[in-house]
């Protein structure tokens, strides 16, 4: 079995979909923090079969309840003195910015570079998110 030193304070990414934690580093640009970070890929898991990890080391200020647009079955657990002390499972936030990208190429965002992307829930159920300017469906 695979072991990763344990983190004295920090955050623990679990339950992400096997080949999933790159796409999640990237969304929350882990490459630009000064911090270490472990990427598991493929652990055994008993109630996905296989899953990836991602353990972000140190203090974090990211809002990481934005996750939850990409795949709200995560659980973040919050690290503090080798111990957690907060499990977080996720929801689909109603309203997300700079997260998912508007791929309308007539869209207002294609045209003005420093337009933030929104996208706003509509459809809980089936996670479907619609930019706010154009309309254009992102399904989660």
């Amino acid at each position: 079995m695979l072991n990763i030193g344990g983190l004295k304070q920090g955050v623990v990414i679990d339950h992400i979909k096997a080949g999933g934690a790159m796409e999640i580093y990237r969304y929350l640009n882990l490459e630009k923090l000064d911090c270490s970070v472990a990427i598991i890929k493929n652990a055994k898991s008993k109630k996905m079969g296989k899953k990836d990890i991602i353990k972000i080391e140190g203090p974090l200020t990211i809002d990481l309840e934005v996750l939850g647009v990409l795949d709200h079955t995560l659980t973040i657990n919050i690290i503090k003195n080798d111990e957690i002390v907060e499990k977080k499972t996720l929801t689909l936030p109603e309203l997300v910015t700079n997260i998912i990208k508007c791929k309308n190429p007539r869209c207002i965002t294609a045209a003005e570079q420093g337009l933030p992307h929104k996208f706003k829930l509509t459809n809980r159920e089936n996670r479907v998110y619609r930019c706010v300017y154009c309309e254009q469906k992102f399904k989660g």
